[in-house]
């Protein structure tokens, strides 16, 4: 018997040009590019993995970063289990706009917050800029998402030019991903006893006044 799989649909955010398509392409053992294609409304790929024996299926959604493209990404939210929220070290605005991406989730995902890495990418040329977003600065906002969300949001620092540490990033987010969707399995499992017991104890109530 072939066993289901579960699948984890994983949006990447951040603003245009931070990275995002760069990082997914990499994830997915592609080379990288130095050609700029801007993504028009969204790409999507699939990972499949076996992991200790379950089966995963990890749907990678990469949205335009572009304003004009806002309409679009809406329907793209939906169903969304978890976010690797992306910023340009070289460029600070990109870092200024996580709350604006994290605030545009939760408009189109039903207010649902979900598990999230936070990334910071091209420290490849982090170096040639003077304002570049510092990997301390990064590790601190990902501890106050941690406090403001629930679950612990891990920090990465990113080049896709050399892959450094893509790996781990798709990885963390799904393994959260993973442990959620077993909490609230678990979760609606004890409603669901609860619910049975209530009902157990109604129908002995009936009998008791049939039989009076």
């Amino acid at each position: 018997m072939i066993q289901k799989a579960d699948i984890f649909k994983t949006v990447l955010l951040g603003d245009g040009g931070v990275g995002k398509s760069s990082l997914r392409k990499s994830y997915l053992g592609k080379n990288f590019s130095y050609n700029y294609n801007m993504t028009i409304g969204a790409d999507f790929s699939v990972k499949n993995y076996d992991i200790y024996g379950e089966r995963v299926v990890s749907q990678i959604w990469d949205l335009a970063g572009q304003p004009r493209f806002s309409n679009v990404r809406e329907v793209y939210y939906k169903g969304a289990t978890g976010v690797i929220l992306v910023f340009d070290k070289t460029r600070p605005e990109t870092f200024k706009s996580i709350p604006k991406w994290i605030n545009e989730l939760l408009k189109n995902n039903n207010n649902k917050v979900v598990p999230m890495v936070l990334v910071g990418n091209k420290t490849d040329i982090e170096r040639n800029f003077k304002n570049s977003v510092s990997y301390k600065t990064g590790v601190k906002y990902a501890k106050e998402l941690s406090k403001w969300s629930g679950f612990k949001v891990p920090y990465h620092d990113t080049t896709a030019l050399h892959s450094t540490d893509i790996h781990r990033v798709f990885m963390d987010v799904l393994q959260q991903s993973k442990d959620q969707l077993k909490k609230e399995k678990e979760a609606e499992a004890k409603d669901l006893k609860k619910f049975k017991i209530r009902g157990t104890y109604k129908m002995r109530d009936t009998q008791k006044k049939k039989k009076r």
